[in-house]
């Protein structure tokens, strides 16, 4: 019995000695823990006050300038080139004579459509009277008046390939290659000549989808050309692509007069100087101020105790690295940048302004 009851008040003494070891423990922790709560009670963040800023839109693309015009004029009939009336560099008149084809062959199809059409018309003459007396069917008549429809579509044919042996400039340019020589037997389709028109330019840039808002059809636009750094010449966007091409660039097409003398040429490397008015002040913070990235228009602020706010905000245009807010915040408001990975809402913050 007595083993029983020592052995009792053995396990008593044992559970309380580890009761007592615990809560000293606890009592040690809960005052370390005070302790770290007083030494680190605020998350360090780098922070912004909210200010409005004059947006500057303006930007430079560059691109290379085409002809406003340039094609490879080609054989339109079979023949071989009797006479050669231009060369390279000539400047050229819209619809003037510049080779010319041998026409045999388009005169012989002339004449064979032409007594084609005689035959036919007779023939028709000839049914029509027969049919009037019975001696022929109203078939037979319409077969003989379709004759005579064909006959007269082989003459138009016969004089398109006569016209086509004269070679001409379909507008004004300057024979930038000759391709054809004389004497050559031409068959359709054959490249005769390469001509270029350098009285207007296209100057073919690209535009982010930032910066193409900004644009319109008409829009003025200064231009610069490394070749002639102390010219600046004007043109105006004849084009905006309505689709983003492979680098998510719109393509942009400006137009513009080149002088009498032609200094620009085709191929050279050009600058669009994309200018724009003043625009009203907005609101611009860092890209790294939002939550999750811009799309989730969530970012904190920091109220007058210095706690962590969460505020759901309206972003616009993204500029670079800056984000433009319509709306959600203030002017004047503190905006956390950095650091929002430790930050919850009413988390007690201590700002780091840059």
């Amino acid at each position: 019995m007595k083993r029983v009851i020592i052995s009792v008040l053995v396990i008593a003494v044992v559970a309380a000695s580890i009761a007592w070891v615990l809560t000293n423990n606890k009592k040690k922790n809960e005052e370390k823990t005070a302790i770290a709560a007083q030494t680190n009670s605020a998350v360090v963040v780098k922070a912004i006050k909210a200010a409005k800023q004059e947006l500057n839109v303006d930007f430079v693309s560059n691109g290379n300038f085409q002809a406003f015009q340039d094609i490879t004029l080609k054989a339109e009939s079979a023949g071989r080139i009797t006479k050669i009336l231009v060369k390279e560099g000539d400047r050229v008149s819209k619809g003037q004579l510049l080779a010319m084809v041998d026409a045999d062959y388009a005169n012989l199809d002339y004449l064979a459509a032409k007594e084609a059409l005689v035959k036919a018309k007779a023939d028709q003459a000839r049914y029509q009277s027969a049919y009037a007396t019975g001696g022929v069917t109203k078939a037979q008549v319409d077969d003989m008046n379709f004759n005579v429809k064909s006959a007269e579509v082989r003459i138009q044919q016969a004089t398109r390939k006569q016209s086509d042996a004269n070679i001409r400039a379909p507008f004004s340019g300057v024979i930038n290659k000759k391709i054809v020589e004389l004497g050559t037997y031409a068959a359709p389709g054959t490249d005769l000549f390469e001509i270029v028109d350098i009285s207007k330019l296209k100057l073919a840039v690209t535009a982010s989808e930032a910066q193409v808002v900004q644009l319109k059809i008409g829009s003025v636009v200064k231009i610069t050309s490394t070749v002639f750094p102390d010219k600046v010449f004007s043109g105006q966007v004849t084009f905006i692509a309505p689709k983003a091409d492979a680098a998510l660039n719109y393509p942009i097409e400006i137009t513009l007069a080149n002088s009498g003398s032609n200094d620009l040429k085709a191929g050279m490397y050009g600058s669009a100087v994309f200018a724009f008015p003043n625009q009203a002040q907005m609101i611009l913070i860092p890209r790294t101020a939002f939550v999750g990235g811009v799309n989730s228009n969530l970012i904190y602020v920091i109220d007058a105790k210095n706690k962590a706010v969460e505020r759901k905000v309206v972003a616009g245009r993204i500029l670079g690295e800056q984000v433009e807010i319509i709306s959600g915040l203030e002017e004047g408001e503190s905006v956390v940048t950095t650091g929002q990975i430790n930050v919850v809402e009413g988390v007690q913050l201590d700002p780091q302004y840059n």
